[in-house]
């Protein structure tokens, strides 16, 4: 079978454009282990700014791998869970993370 490279491009251009930016798979990654509240969100991931964090969860809403549901109790609770949609990508940041374990074992080995 023939391989259309443009195709395969551009669906790498399209993977790396959702993973792309620095918060984007730490969010997914502190969702996907439980977290969903804001807070608890944030003080998962070491260095994301409030706003960051707001910025990154709006925008994953938009894109549909993050449902935002609002409850109406006195404080007003928001929750976060990412999408069935979301959770496909699970596999491919599992994999990322046993790669960069790998990674990171191989370049300090040749340090020392």
């Amino acid at each position: 079978m023939e391989r259309d490279q443009t195709e395969e491009l551009r669906a790498l251009q399209d993977t790396l454009y959702f993973i792309g930016g620095k918060w984007r798979i730490p969010v997914i990654n502190s969702l996907c282990n439980g977290n969903r509240r804001f807070r608890e969100i944030e003080r998962s991931i070491p260095g994301i700014t409030t706003r960051m964090l707001s910025k990154e969860l709006k925008d994953m809403e938009l894109n549909k791998l993050v449902k935002r549901t609002v409850y109406p109790d006195i404080p007003v609770l928001i929750e976060y869970e990412p999408t069935e949609y979301c959770r496909t990508f699970g596999n491919i940041i599992s994999e990322m993370i046993i790669w960069g374990r790998e990674h990171r074992k191989m370049i300090v080995e040749d340090k020392v």
